[in-house]
């Protein structure tokens, strides 16, 4: 091993080895359990960032922990094809060739995206490798894969079979600047500054007017109606009579309907059925016109008159201008409200009426809600089944076709003769009504997360019986942010039940985000973003992934900076130069297997502190609590194994009994391993090159067997022992401290006699090396001096010479000058607090300061009198 811990110099070496010797690929056994992860697949337009990096080390630290156990632990990786998000890049990169969609056709700019994809397709998943992944690179899925198409095809036509999917004129959400469809879970609502223009529509007939409210005046363009609750005694005499639209002068009926919120705005309201959800089903049950008056880039059309042409925007302000010209514009109300935008591009989106493909919902969500109520799938944290079961139980109609290129073409087929729709799996060229030749396939693709949908059991071979779906499916566990629960997490699980008549997996356990240190949302506009790579080339993988994933819970948002990527590559510095430590005193020296070893007290007591944290990393790392497991393992390795039990090794290491420097040195090694073990889930390179180079090391640590509680290895008697002296050690070292003794400097440690002073005398080795002692001694009570500085813990009193650690004169004056000091900074704030100028102007916050200080010299002024008086009886 290098003196230096350095992970770019093996980092890279290890991985690629594991890689050749296939450690990752799993083989089908049935003498095994199997264990399977799918990926979250990332898109293909994507690189890595934090949340895929705290996401994918959750995942590989579960997925090494059971293949350590004897699983036969499958982690499958794959990537997504993304169709709105890969769609804008390619259309972004032609823009730059002043190339277009049209210009080029379909099959040219599918050519051009498959191009795309195999050019940068691939860079995240190299990102993953750095980070170590154990993912089995041989299975890595696509979603527009061979496999994965055949899926998405196969469940189109047989929900369409089944009268799950249909085709119709239905309120979409609509992105006019992707000019795509958009489901309910890809709008991101924002609150927004708007307003209610209050519009007079004129009464045909009479003088009177009816006054609407509306946060969208260009759509009144569309408008069919006016509406008013029957009950509404204001309206009662308009209910029946026409209104005249504003602007186009068309005539509209006014009617009554219990959709209206007679204390909303002004109590009646437009109906405008081409524009809005809730209008169209008003619409319905009236019998009323259907109006689309913008067209898929939010352009007016023919039916806005003279706005015909302009955009939404321009069109609104138009609009505005005129209304006020016309004296109808009442008022305008500054009026806050949730807008819709597109998950995507930000763009506002429209909600319109449009023809599209749809899967009937109600009886697919119904055994989903089930499966989570039922325990099928459970959600850790558990209170994330509240976002579940709030969107599944309010679940609509799924909007799965999406006007774009890539992506997959839906499977059906139209007949331009007869308007036939056909759907099969093969290519249709003939009607099977009129039997034209005249037929196209639809030239919508699928929703992204259709295909995703499928993702446990599509990349495992379905529709096909293979043996990985019959042996890995269902999978194990989901590990995907709380964000995504209604995209892809419900759609997996009623897609799983659907059509493989079994949940996906047993788990979900959610993950936080990563916040940078202040608490915000990392992201590139703000500034605050962190590049995993840039970390991983600094302070290589184990150190990154350590400091996402210590001290972490489930389903909480993480805080992160470069201050805890230092602190944990200290932590690893401290393993790595614990580790040549026993290598060095190992040179030339077999080691015995621990059954052979003739343990002393300090062997049995971290043998003791071992065991117990073999159970408990288990048990975390079981319960996916794994950023308890690293927590635990940091104190125990820091605190126990190299502050304590290395410390108690050394007097017996550079002693004179081989025999006992042997015993050591296997115990020592013994734990060393473990150690490496309990960690490797965690840090794998790091634990990898220190485990090849101990003695007895098998073929890699990461096909080793976890380590497993060992009864015999609970010595609790020895270690309750060791912990009654620590307890003496750590007295000594806080008095030596206290009157700032340096550790060059060593006295004897006296005992008064009592019944555990067969502990003190078993354990005087570590005794004298750890509380810097020249020796121990056992003394009666009454023999017990002035000059004696008292030391008590709970099982023992012991005592300090003062003569032989201090000038008791020097102290004394030393103590006398902090007094002083002390008192000082007291007098000067409790002065200032008694100033009526200062206690009259000054913010609260500097008089708060003020007091703090008060408080904290009184107690330290305390403190230095007791020290002084402690010492003046010495």
């Amino acid at each position: 091993m290098e003196k230096i811990y350095n992970p770019q110099s093996f980092e890279n070496r290890i991985y690629k080895t594991w890689l050749d010797k296939k450690y990752f690929t799993p083989k089908i056994d049935n003498d095994k359990t199997p264990f399977t992860i799918v990926i979250p697949p990332p898109n293909i337009t994507g690189q890595l960032h934090m949340g895929h990096a705290l996401n994918c080390t959750i995942q590989d630290a579960i997925i090494r922990f059971r293949r350590m156990q004897g699983y036969a632990a499958l982690w499958l990786p794959g990537t997504d094809h993304a169709s709105i998000a890969t769609e804008v890049k390619i259309v972004q990169e032609m823009a730059a060739e002043n190339l277009t969609k049209k210009g080029i056709g379909r099959k040219v700019f599918l050519e051009r995206a498959w191009k795309w994809k195999e050019k940068y397709g691939g860079k995240i998943i190299e990102q993953l490798k750095s980070l170590g992944s154990s993912c089995d690179w041989s299975r890595l899925a696509f979603t527009m894969d061979e496999n994965c198409s055949k899926a998405v095809n196969h469940v189109f036509v047989e929900l369409y079979k089944k009268g799950l999917i249909y085709q119709g004129d239905r309120i979409i959400n609509w992105c006019p600047d992707c000019k795509t469809a958009l489901s309910d879970a890809e709008v991101d609502y924002k609150d927004m500054d708007g307003n209610f223009w209050h519009i007079k529509y004129k009464i045909k007939g009479s003088s009177d007017f009816i006054t609407v409210a509306t946060t969208r005046p260009e759509t009144m363009l569309g408008d069919a109606a006016v509406a008013v609750n029957p009950n509404d005694e204001r309206y009662k005499k308009f209910i029946g009579k026409v209104a005249i639209l504003p602007l186009l002068n068309r005539e509209i009926k006014i009617i009554a309907d219990d959709y209206v919120d007679a204390k909303f705005g002004t109590g009646a309201v437009k109906i405008t059925p081409a524009h809005d959800p809730n209008d169209m089903s008003v619409a319905l049950r009236h019998n009323l016109q259907i109006i689309r008056v913008m067209d898929d880039g939010g352009i007016i059309n023919s039916f806005g008159g003279k706005y015909n042409g302009q955009d939404r925007v321009t069109a609104r302000k138009n609009i505005i201008k005129d209304l006020t010209g016309l004296g109808l514009l009442e008022k305008i109300e500054p009026h806050k409200h949730n807008v819709g935008h597109c998950y995507r591009c930000g763009t506002i989106i429209e909600p319109i009426v449009s023809k599209q493909w749809f899967v009937k919902m109600e009886s697919l969500a119904r055994p989903a809600v089930d499966a989570v109520k039922n325990k099928s799938v459970k959600f850790i944290p558990k209170r994330f089944e509240k976002i579940y079961f709030s969107w599944m139980e309010n679940i609509k109609d799924w909007c799965i076709s999406r006007q774009l290129w890539w992506g997959h073409q839906i499977p059906a087929y139209h007949c331009k003769n007869c308007s036939n729709t056909m759907v099969s799996l093969n290519e249709i060229t003939v009607c099977n009504k009129c039997k034209s030749k005249n037929v196209i396939q639809d030239e919508d693709v699928l929703d992204t997360w259709f295909s995703s949908a499928l993702w446990p059991f599509s990349t495992l071979g379905y529709p096909q019986k293979t043996a990985d779906l019959q042996y890995f499916y269902p999978t194990d566990v989901l590990v995907t942010a709380y964000d995504i629960i209604f995209f892809w997490v419900a759609r997996m699980i009623f897609s799983g039940l659907e059509h493989m008549g079994k949940v996906p997996y047993r788990d979900v356990l959610i993950t936080g985000l990563v916040r940078d240190k202040n608490g915000k949302k990392m992201s590139k506009s703000l500034g605050n973003g962190i590049d995993p790579m840039e970390l991983i080339e600094k302070y290589g993988a184990d150190t990154l992934r350590f400091s996402l994933i210590n001290g972490t819970s489930a389903g909480k948002d993480i805080r992160f900076s470069e201050d805890k990527v230092d602190v944990c590559k200290n932590f690893l510095n401290k393993i790595w130069n614990a580790s040549r430590f026993v290598l060095m005193n190992l040179e030339g020296r077999k080691v015995l297997d621990i059954s052979e070893v003739k343990l002393n007290l300090a062997d049995k007591w971290i043998l003791k502190k071992l065991n117990n944290i073999i159970k408990e990393v288990t048990l975390k790392i079981e319960k996916y609590e794994l950023g308890l497991a690293c927590s635990k393992l940091y104190d125990f390795v820091w605190s126990d194994f190299c502050d304590w039990y290395i410390e108690m090794t050394k007097p017996v290491l550079y002693g004179s009994n081989q025999s006992a420097i042997i015993s050591t040195l296997s115990v020592l090694t013994y734990v060393l391993k473990n150690i490496l073990k309990l960690l490797h889930p965690f840090v794998p390179f790091i634990t990898e090159e220190i485990y090849q180079a101990l003695p007895n090391a098998c073929e890699s640590i990461m096909i080793s067997d976890f380590p497993t509680y060992n009864k015999r290895l609970s010595y609790n008697k020895e270690a309750d022992n060791m912990q009654k002296v620590m307890e003496v050690v750590k007295a000594v070292r806080a008095l030596r401290a206290e009157m700032n003794v340096p550790m060059s400097k060593r006295a004897k440690l006296m005992f008064a006699e009592n019944e555990h002073c067969k502990i003190v005398q078993d354990a005087k080795l570590y005794i004298e090396k750890l509380a810097f002692s020249s020796g121990i001694e056992f003394i009666k009570k009454e023999n017990i001096t002035s000059v004696l500085l008292p030391i008590t813990t709970a099982h023992f009193e012991a005592y300090l010479n003062l003569d032989e650690l201090i000038d008791k004169e020097k102290e004394l004056k030393r103590l006398n000058e902090e007094l002083e000091e002390a008192l000082s900074e007291l007098n000067r704030a409790k002065g200032k607090l008694s100033n009526k100028g200062f206690t009259d102007k000054a913010p609260k916050a500097l008089i708060d300061a003020e007091k703090e200080k008060v408080d904290k010299f009184e107690k330290l002024a305390a403190s230095i009198k007791e020290k002084i008086e402690n010492l003046k009886k010495v």
